[in-house]
């Protein structure tokens, strides 16, 4: 990152521009499916950087793996939970509480909502906890998707940038030596108000620019189609065999069950958390925290707790339950290509040396360490669409700067490049697709409202900083 700027990053900075501007082309305008898009973008990414031919499908399928080896596996947990959770009738639970006033405040809890279960969950696993209720909200009341959809979205994308326990916040504090508690409490003050903007206030506008209703994958993994929206009936199903299981089911689990069931990951995660924060790793406890609070084995329970709360316990056989579970992966058999394709891209663009061309530029400017921490993230996010990999990029670069500063500053650093790290979700962004597919949005709606929202979430991060730091 320190070695004089040379032809080599020119080139591929230009060949990153190219790619992606291949990707979009190839879906919009020509209409090649994303996966064949993103693999394409990918391999000539990677044969324009510099990468020998074996090299490039070797970089590509360990982006792919790595993604897939992780949030796939979550995505389809979540899709399970989902799935249950709406044909037992325990989403029309949580719905019927939420509607409970006006209507327009139903914005602001999804939200909270979203706010609460993002505190110790990866964005990923929300959303696909939280897309069964949000798709209900919006068809039960008519509104439009990205009225509801967005601050459910701003409410997992802002905690997942701020506040740790998330890798990326977790990696700043301790590349740069802070101090967690600080920063997360500092992390609680620059979130309200980048959840306020960019979720319920952004919506509103959102929702004129794109004026879609529940469609896409969250449609089907809600049971959408149930309802007579698609014939009467989900693909698989005759309308005989639908009513044939919905008459097993001999009751709804109630709402205390329904929450219980749904942030059981939620608790689970914290203690491992809070085991990390505060607990020593000699205590015989702490291996098992540790355990019980990872992320697969988190939403495993939450899985098999649903099975029976969700399950056999309002009537459903276990026949039935696997053949519900079962359908609950057909819809999200693409959505998972797809975001393993947006990894494969990713990491050529890493492993081609997109983020140490980056990083060059930004240490040439000259800035303060935290306006810096927030320009290089930016630029690694755009570049690579990894927020870990732009966090961490950031943290090593202004780690000398921030050398002496207060644990408040460093703090406040850390909240800077999380801001940073945040900034325009695009195709290379796996979360790009993830949201594209589960609201059934094109490239351009997803541009319009995802994207605009995360940026929205940046400048709103960089601005708070940039004021608490005038004070603290």
């Amino acid at each position: 990152m320190n070695a004089p700027w040379n032809g080599h990053d020119t080139r591929v900075l230009v060949v990153a521009v190219i790619g992606i501007g291949i990707i979009v082309a190839l879906i919009v305008v020509w209409k090649v499916h994303a996966f064949l898009a993103l693999t394409i973008g990918a391999l000539f990414v990677g044969l324009g950087s510099g990468i020998d031919a074996g090299g490039v499908t070797k970089s590509y399928e360990n982006g792919v793996g790595s993604v897939l080896g992780y949030v796939g596996v979550l995505i389809a947990l979540g899709a399970m939970v989902g799935k249950l959770l709406a044909d037992s009738g325990g989403a029309d639970q949580v719905v019927d509480t939420l509607l409970r006033g006006k209507q327009s405040v139903l914005p602001w809890k999804m939200a909270l909502i979203a706010a609460i279960i993002g505190i110790p969950m990866f964005f990923e696993i929300g959303l696909v906890l939280l897309v069964p209720v949000v798709v209900l909200a919006i068809r039960r009341t008519g509104a439009r998707a990205m009225l509801l959809g967005i601050p459910a979205l701003a409410g997992l994308s802002v905690l997942h940038g701020f506040i740790p326990p998330h890798p990326g916040p977790l990696a700043a504090i301790g590349v740069l030596n802070g101090n967690v508690g600080i920063t997360l409490a500092l992390g609680l003050l620059v979130a309200i108000p980048a959840v306020v903007i960019a979720g319920p206030l952004f919506g509103k506008v959102a929702a004129r620019w794109v004026p879609i209703g529940a469609a896409g994958a969250a449609l089907e993994v809600s049971g959408g189609a149930h309802d007579g929206e698609s014939g009467g009936a989900s693909p698989g199903h005759g309308g005989v065999e639908v009513a044939t299981e919905q008459a097993q089911r001999t009751r709804t689990p109630s709402f205390t069950w329904t929450i219980v069931t749904v942030l059981s990951p939620v608790v689970l995660m914290l203690l491992k958390a809070a085991s990390d924060v505060w607990m020593s790793k000699d205590n015989a406890l702490y291996p098992v925290l540790q355990f019980i609070g990872d992320p697969v084995v988190a939403l495993l329970f939450a899985v098999l707790l649903a099975m029976y709360t969700f399950g056999t316990a309002i009537g459903f056989g276990m026949p039935v339950l696997s053949k519900k579970i079962g359908t609950s992966l057909m819809p999200i058999a693409g959505v998972m290509l797809i975001v393993g394709a947006g990894g494969g891209f990713k990491q050529v663009l890493v492993d081609g040396g997109t983020g140490t061309a980056i990083a060059k530029i930004a240490i040439a400017a000259n800035l303060s360490a935290l306006l810096l921490g927030w320009i290089v993230a930016v630029l690694i996010r755009l570049a690579t669409g990894s927020a870990t990999v732009a966090t961490v990029t950031a943290a090593g670069i202004v780690a000398p700067l921030a050398g002496g500063e207060s644990s408040t500053h460093i703090a406040l650093i850390v909240l800077a490049i999380g801001a940073g790290s945040l900034f325009f979700s695009h195709v290379n962004d796996a979360g790009f697709w993830l949201v594209k597919e589960y609201f059934g949005m094109t490239v351009g709606e997803t541009i319009k409202t995802w994207s605009v929202m995360e940026t929205l979430i940046s400048v709103i991060g960089l601005a708070m900083t940039l004021l608490l730091s005038a004070f603290l």
